[in-house]
């Protein structure tokens, strides 16, 4: 049975180091199992976080080699053994202890944003939409809140302005409301000014690092973005805003 090395983040809000741990690995192993076994075997108090174990909870996030993963998609046959392999909580959150990191903010943000709003029905009680628009829109319910695409997001992990910038998840929970045929609710101030989407500077890094494979970039924040820029800074559009006394 082959043996691999993991150099696994302990710590707390006060300060950690990383502790080096070997265990033994069978074929078809992933990093959430090594992790489990380490904390079975040799560290009893070793915190992490996890659920379903099948990519769908997202709770077992975490940044294996420098990369945000779902410890329980990322086989360790992908990843190289001949050196230690590195394990840390997610570096855009505060850390709570070990691997565990304190995502509450996502949640407090996402309640600042206006709910759906529906439209009034058709005279006859009805609603109508066009099945395009239907699945435009289908793409963004598939996120599973792993928060990975906030934790790679360069403004929130690099430059800490969480009060200023919600990041791609709350984008593409907010596209899903404001590109939902039925919804009538307008948040592009909101997220022209207080929700600071003009911070995202299209880098994409949130689509790659996505496990459900949702073109966050393209499909959610570039068609926003065009959104508040037609409303706010095409000129035409100013002109009558100012002639309006708007």
């Amino acid at each position: 049975m082959a043996t691999a090395t993991f150099r696994i983040w302990r710590g707390d809000q006060q300060g950690g180091e990383f502790a080096q741990y070997q265990t033994e690995i069978d074929e078809g192993m992933v990093v959430l199992d090594a992790v489990l076994k380490i904390q079975a075997e040799q560290a009893s108090d070793l915190a992490v976080r996890w659920n379903c174990k099948a990519g769908k909870c997202g709770s077992c996030s975490a940044e294996v080699n420098g990369n945000p993963r779902l410890m329980c998609m990322t086989r360790l046959n992908d990843i190289p053994l001949q050196e230690p392999v590195t394990i840390e909580p997610m570096q855009s959150f505060p850390p709570l202890k070990d691997l565990v990191t304190d995502v509450s903010w996502n949640f407090q943000a996402k309640k600042k944003i206006k709910p759906f709003k529906p439209r009034a029905p058709e005279p006859d009680g009805t609603w109508r939409m066009d099945q395009r628009d239907v699945d435009r829109v289908q793409e963004f319910r598939k996120c599973i809140e792993c928060f990975l695409c906030q934790d790679v997001c360069h403004v929130l992990r690099d430059h800490q302005l969480h009060e200023e910038f919600i990041g791609p998840r709350l984008l593409v929970y907010s596209a899903a409301l404001e590109m939902h045929p039925l919804d009538s609710e307008d948040r592009l101030d909101d997220l022209a000014n207080a929700k600071g989407i003009g911070y995202c500077n299209i880098t994409k890094c949130c689509t790659k690092a996505c496990p459900e494979h949702i073109t966050i970039t393209d499909n959610a924040i570039i068609p926003l973005k065009e959104r508040a820029v037609d409303r706010f800074y095409d000129p035409v559009r100013r002109l009558f805003r100012v002639l309006a006394g708007g």
